[in-house]
């Protein structure tokens, strides 16, 4: 796959999902970036503002496997990985797989199963693979989990660990639609639901073949250097009392790497990396003295201020 055809896929996706999630361009291209480069997508936001509609619009505009889990306190490790039964017609014992076994999975309501429940997560996103009974099974490729949070109920919930955290490639939020773009859902949705008239335009090869080529956009050492720089500042911030992970840099490369494809180049630019700086880093980092409540807003006001404090690398296209 080429870069002009993955803009073109871009364009064709960010369309079809658009016409469910209407006046929500920006948060649809992040999406999009985290599907582009293998990673996980943590949505956290206020019921009601379509965190679960964007995940199964997306679901169906690929043709891939999708399966959605609803989470609750009672949600045992076994319904996500899997469990071995004793088949009494085979007389052997059998693998029935769980709900993690598919390309895509959405989480709904994360953070209401226990951490007994949540880490059972944490092999399959980071390594791609489950293991069950001594037995490592592979996962689907491509292979993305969508996790949805409410920030704003906090009883029978389970706070997510920074180590799960940390392997969610982005948090993102929809926030509320201006006045004309929620005129417009109201119109949209009158006498149809959009997202049953969805349909896949987009293959899981397509998806693969996407992914391949944003591995192969280029970084340079200037740029490469400019992104351990902004991770260094946040680990060495007076404010932040702990900053980002190597993970953290890698994502910030991948992020960064996909941004550039989906404007057309092949080689990452300073502003690539600032525009999904804070998506990438804000949920990795733990700031001093904030509640729970305020920390996302802090975190990001943090980061801008790195942001606007660290030089960037000024460079030639040729040289890029």
């Amino acid at each position: 796959m080429h870069i002009e055809q993955l803009r073109g896929l871009t364009a064709a996706l960010k369309e079809n999902i658009g016409k469910v999630i209407l006046g929500k361009e920006e948060q649809i291209e992040k999406v999009l970036l985290c599907l582009y480069a293998s990673g996980h997508i943590l949505l956290e936001d206020i019921p009601g503002t379509g965190k679960t509609t964007l995940a199964k619009a997306l679901a169906r505009s690929l043709d891939c496997p999708f399966k959605r889990i609803q989470f609750t306190p009672d949600l045992l490790p076994s319904e996500l990985t899997g469990i071995n039964y004793y088949n009494q017609k085979e007389q052997a014992f059998q693998f029935r797989p769980g709900a993690i076994f598919t390309s895509i999975l959405l989480a709904d309501e994360i953070n209401r199963a226990t951490p007994r429940t949540q880490s059972s997560l944490l092999e399959c996103m980071e390594e791609r693979q489950c293991s069950v009974d001594g037995v490592t099974y592979p996962m689907a490729q491509p292979f993305l989990v969508i996790a949805t949070q409410n920030p704003v109920e906090i009883q029978g919930t389970f706070p997510l660990p920074e180590a799960q955290l940390d392997r969610f490639f982005m948090k993102l939020s929809l926030g509320y639609p201006d006045m004309e773009q929620e005129r417009d859902m109201l119109a949209a949705y009158r006498e149809t639901f959009p997202l049953e008239a969805l349909s896949p335009i987009c293959s899981k090869e397509e998806v693969l073949e996407a992914q391949k080529q944003v591995a192969q956009i280029r970084v340079s050492r200037p740029v490469s250097g400019y992104m351990v720089s902004l991770a260094n500042a946040t680990r060495r911030h007076e404010k932040i009392r702990l900053g980002l992970s190597p993970r953290g840099s890698l994502a910030l490369m991948r992020a960064s790497q996909a941004k550039a494809a989906v404007q057309g180049r092949a080689y990452v630019l300073p502003d690539d990396v600032k525009a999904v700086f804070s998506d990438v880093a804000a949920h990795r980092i733990i700031c001093r003295g904030y509640q729970m409540g305020q920390a996302d807003a802090a975190a990001r006001d943090i980061l801008g201020q790195i942001l606007d404090q660290t030089p960037a690398p000024v460079e030639q296209q040729e040289n890029a």
